[in-house]
């Protein structure tokens, strides 16, 4: 809400926001400002609306919209389900005068977006839906288990260094370690989760999204919101529980059009530890256990969807079209599957073993101990079998185990293999199992058992994408004039992307307006900007202009 609300007054939109960071007396003030009409729009919670305090401003003032975020919210087929968003239907009809209703979210399915329609008691809604599709984001998916995986982030930023990016984890104590870990190598890091307190939090988002520092370090508590428009890259340690999450978070990159990259580094692990967050997360004492269990039931088919999207070997970004209920072409050009990433193979002999090795040993055993079986590790377990007894013992002695181990990942995700609950999981024949050891069906698998450096440097994104219309950026010019929106930043205390975005830098350094209805015609400048910064912008690029005559 702070965000939103600073780039609004930048843009000359007088704004407020009323939630728990304020105090009382400050909420207070901010109502009575618009009892006197001072704001055109004011941000607050639905669990707020029904308070007494907010109800009596809003049954008393001129409300001509109420706009709904986030409003995925409102249904228990989508993700982040909150109990407070079916108190906005009461909140509209206790009104003395219904005002017209909206409801907005970036990660809706058909369900949800039934649920919205209905539960917000939507009035012959107009409803538009304007695509899911991002073709600037490049979407990439790189294998990277146990400690591979601060090896494989730390090549990735070293190809993205000097650009503004976050980092997700699914722990706070993930956050900690990779945080510590960046900033032992010099990169310049910063932290975010719900462990820290109210003033550590907002001094590290300040920081960030004054470009002090250039990389943030988080949980999914650290975006809701978040509008900074120069984020360049958003990297997932860890597999989120959802698509709809993944998206979300994902879609942060990118905002201002530019060229950007989505990266999960997928480890098997992360199914394991997102499905144990599933199950131990605390309950909701809002939602009714009949409820809760219905809930948790649709959060595991969807970590079973994302799970699908981190192994699949088709296009990435059709696979995200598809599950929002969307046709997209079945290879884009722009993610690390139609890029090459990964080899495509076929995997039937392996798979065969796989399963054979898992009914031979009696369907007792855990993914660890069948690797060291079907690779013959001489540990003493290993050791009670010989040839006779396990036929499979040793039969896949010359493949990596970390290959091993991610093919029986994508074995039990397509239910060829399947994995018992409980503290010690057991690996067990799936109800496809039979349609490979009875030779009907063939297996192909797209592995990425190594994080390709060379693939990664091939789909390298660029901090200044191509012009296509009036000609290619000008690198100086735009390293001058993101020098100067610093300043002016500075000046107006406020973060750099709420003064010019990086695609609005980027077409001012193409385009190299010389007077002010030329500026007027950059994307992202308007009136007040112009205003403000416009005769500084034209300065610096006059300056520039003439010294390259010369």
């Amino acid at each position: 809400m702070k965000d939103q609300v600073s780039a609004l007054i930048q843009n000359g939109v007088r704004a407020a926001y009323i939630n728990s960071s304020l105090t009382p007396a400050q909420i207070d003030r901010a109502l009575d400002n618009a009892r006197r009409g001072m704001y055109k729009l004011i941000y607050v919670a639905p669990e707020r609306l029904l308070t007494e305090s907010f109800l009596s401003f809003a049954c008393s003032a001129e409300i001509s919209l109420l706009a709904i975020d986030e409003a995925h919210c409102v249904s228990q087929w989508g993700q982040d389900f909150r109990p407070g968003y079916l108190d906005i239907a009461e909140f509209a009809a206790r009104l003395p005068r219904r005002p017209i209703v909206g409801a907005y979210t970036a990660t809706a399915t058909a369900a949800v977006r039934e649920d919205i329609l209905r539960l917000l008691h939507l009035r012959d809604p107009l409803v538009i839906s304007t695509g899911f599709d991002r073709p600037n984001l490049r979407f990439e998916v790189l294998s990277a288990a146990g400690a591979e995986k601060g090896t494989a982030l730390l090549r990735l930023l070293d190809e993205l260094k000097g650009q503004s990016g976050i980092v997700y984890c699914a722990t706070r104590k993930a956050v900690e370690e990779v945080c510590d870990l960046l900033c032992a190598n010099g990169i310049a890091a910063t932290r975010y989760h719900a462990g820290l307190d109210e003033s550590e939090r907002f001094h590290n988002q300040d920081s960030f999204l004054y470009d002090r520092t250039s990389i943030m370090v988080a949980t999914n508590a650290f975006g809701m919101g978040i509008d900074k428009s120069n984020v360049s890259f958003v990297i997932h340690y860890h597999m989120p529980k959802d698509m709809e999450s993944y998206y979300q978070e994902a879609g942060r990159a990118g905002r201002d059009g530019s060229a950007a990259r989505c990266i999960l580094l997928y480890a098997p692990a992360d199914v394991r530890l997102a499905k144990f967050l599933i199950e131990h997360s605390e309950p909701n004492e809002e939602i009714s256990p009949g409820t809760r269990a219905i809930l948790r039931e649709r959060e595991l088919d969807r970590l079973k969807q994302m799970t699908f999207y981190a192994t699949t070997a088709d296009c990435l970004r059709a696979f995200i079209l598809r599950y929002f209920g969307e046709r997209g072409e079945m290879h884009c050009g722009n993610c690390s599957n139609c890029l090459g990433g990964g080899e495509l193979c076929d995997v039937t002999d392996e798979t065969r073993m796989i399963l054979r090795c898992v009914a031979q040993s009696g369907e007792r055993w855990g993914t660890g101990m069948i690797i060291n079986l079907l690779r013959g590790s001489g540990d003493e377990r290993t050791a009670r079998y010989d040839t006779v007894d396990l036929p499979m013992l040793g039969a896949m002695r010359e493949v990596p185990a970390a290959r091993i181990r991610e093919l029986i990942e994508l074995l039990v995700t397509a239910e060829f293999l399947c994995r018992t609950t409980g503290e010690y999981p057991l690996l067990q024949l799936g109800r496809r199992a039979d349609e490979v050891l009875c030779g009907s069906r063939r297996v192909t698998a797209r592995l990425h058992t190594k994080l390709n450096r060379t693939a990664a440097k091939k789909g390298k994104s660029t901090p200044l994408p191509t012009m296509t219309e009036a000609g290619p950026p000008d690198e100086k010019l735009y390293e001058i004039l993101r020098r100067l929106r610093g300043k002016l930043a500075d000046r107006a205390s406020v973060p750099a992307y709420a003064v010019f975005t990086n695609a609005t830098l980027l077409e001012l350094s193409v385009r190299k307006p010389k007077t002010t209805d030329e500026l007027m015609l950059i994307g992202g400048i308007g009136r007040t900007k112009c205003d403000r910064w416009g005769k500084a912008i034209l300065e610096e690029i006059g300056k520039y202009t003439s010294g390259k005559k010369q």
